[in-house]
């Protein structure tokens, strides 16, 4: 059966994209820890990330790079730190955020956007990745 993610990355379920190619998808976290809080998926299920094979991997990490720099340029910060937890969601994903400090990543705390706030986020972090080779 096919996972939430999976259907998301097919465009089976609405989503706010920032980046995608042919083996990869990221959109925008609907409960997001802190503003531009952005999921990147890989189109194949796998459950467990280090599940996956070598060049699957270091594909995986090059794209959720790519979505970070964009990330960085639409959303100016320090860093954009890099999660790794995959219980949420049986389909391996990486959480991308944009901090200033350690304490912006606190999964206890999440932000409200509005839909319009949304699609204002996904778009900018969109064009900065069509931008970045």
């Amino acid at each position: 059966m096919a996972t939430i993610f999976s259907k998301i990355a097919a465009g089976d379920i609405p989503s706010y994209k920032c980046a995608e190619n042919e083996k990869f998808y990221a959109f925008l976290d609907i409960n997001p820890v802190v503003k531009a809080h952005t999921l990147v998926v890989p189109r194949k299920e796998v459950d467990y990330i280090f599940d996956m094979s070598d060049d699957d991997l270091a594909a995986f990490e090059v794209f959720a790079k790519r979505v970070a720099q964009a990330i960085r340029t639409a959303f100016p910060c320090r860093k954009v730190a890099q999660v790794v937890l995959g219980l949420e969601v049986d389909h391996a994903h990486i959480h991308l955020m944009p901090i200033n400090t350690e304490g912006d990543v606190d999964f206890k705390k999440h932000v409200k956007l509005s839909d319009e706030e949304m699609k204002e986020t996904a778009e900018r972090i969109y064009e900065a990745f069509q931008k970045i080779k």
